[in-house]
């Protein structure tokens, strides 16, 4: 009877999702009402309470989801050798999305709760980390990876609102481009560094790597990396 309860419960999750998906994409997110909910998905108003809590609950819940399926559709392209060639072309998949899927994208970007992100814009940041992380062990971030990931999120998530606010025939096709681009160059070079790079460079692509060594024990590990996060950040 409990695993009966259990995949009842799941099936139930799957068409108010499903729903309020729907009703999002046609209306947005003033759209998915419990009433309107509750009655697409052919379910009472209370399961949905049972559930996910509240609204806000429901709505993580279908970030969540359209953000999983997104992503895994696009996950097929496998990273090159180039790393800042995938993060152009992952900044193209990000704006990409929020233009697909405008509503979707704002509740994961644009709602206003301070200090608590979504689950999914939580998901896409660590995506957006990895690849930072792997241009610094390539030895071409200019800059600590924590400032270069939080600078790429900024400007992509800033150009993707501004798109999606801005009537279509009014977009600049060029608007991403050039913005995707400017943040490159700030945060990484053409090529790896010199063999004789300056500091901060070598302080940034050492503590990239520095995980993968098993020369150190963990206190001369922790010290290391707080030597290399002074040189690579000195400010």
């Amino acid at each position: 009877m409990e695993s009966e309860d259990v995949v009842a419960a799941d099936g139930h999750r799957e068409r108010i999702v499903a729903a309020a998906a729907r009703l999002l994409a046609e209306g947005g997110p003033d759209a998915v009402s419990t009433r309107a909910v509750s009655a697409a998905a052919g379910v009472q108003p209370p399961a949905i309470y049972r559930l996910f809590g509240d609204k806000e609950g429901l709505l993580d819940a279908v970030v969540a989801d359209g953000f999983t399926a997104y992503l895994t559709s696009k996950t097929a392209r496998k990273p090159t050798d180039d790393p800042v060639e995938d993060l152009r072309a992952g900044w193209d998949l990000h704006v990409g999305l929020g233009l697909a899927n405008p509503a979707l994208y704002t509740l994961m970007y644009g709602r206003y709760r301070p200090g608590t992100p979504s689950p999914a814009a939580l998901a896409a940041f660590e995506v957006l980390a990895a690849h930072i992380r792997r241009i610094a062990e390539a030895g071409r971030l200019r800059v600590p990876e924590d400032r270069a990931a939080d600078l790429v999120h900024a400007a992509g998530c800033g150009t993707t609102l501004t798109l999606i606010a801005t009537p279509e025939g009014r977009r600049d096709p060029e608007l991403s481009r050039t913005a995707r681009e400017a943040v490159i160059a700030a945060i990484a070079t053409d090529a790896p560094v010199a063999p004789a790079p300056g500091p901060v460079a070598a302080a940034v692509t050492l503590r990239a790597v520095l995980p993968r060594t098993d020369a150190l024990t963990a206190p001369e590990r922790g010290l290391m990396e707080e030597w290399l996060n002074r040189i690579a950040d000195p400010g």
